[in-house]
């Protein structure tokens, strides 16, 4: 199992996967990670009030990168449910664009109770794709 992520200073969406437990490629400032094998990318939504800006710049840098863009299996989106219509906009965007399910959507750093659905998510992912899991 492997992760993608992307976590502003607010840290939610990095508290989030540290909790997961699950190996993490965080995408950073700098040149992002290049991913050669299957993984699920978990990201924030920042959009402004019509739904702009919704995917982090570095999460788009990140996934113009033709062989790291083909082995997403999933998005995760992360999102502040006060933002009501744009509430992880960012996984159904990355999802249409890519071609892959947004597979989950939390609020924050998410509870205990979206751990625990998100775990299980991934060991059924990875259980039915065992020849490509890393």
């Amino acid at each position: 199992m492997r992760l993608a992520f992307y976590s502003s200073a607010s840290g939610n969406t990095a508290r989030f996967v540290e909790r997961l437990g699950v190996p993490a490629e965080q995408i950073g400032p700098g040149a992002p990670p290049r991913m050669t094998a299957p993984y699920v990318l978990v990201t924030p939504t920042y959009a402004d009030g019509a739904g702009r800006g919704a995917v982090p710049k570095p999460v788009i840098r990140f996934l113009n990168d033709a062989e790291t863009r083909g082995h997403l299996l999933g998005v995760i989106a992360g999102g502040n449910r006060n933002f009501g219509e744009t509430f992880a906009l960012a996984g159904d965007i990355i999802a249409a664009k890519c071609g892959v399910p947004c597979l989950y959507r939390f609020e924050l750093a998410g509870t205990d109770g979206d751990i625990a659905r998100v775990r299980q998510g991934l060991e059924r992912l990875w259980t039915q794709k065992p020849s490509t899991a890393a």
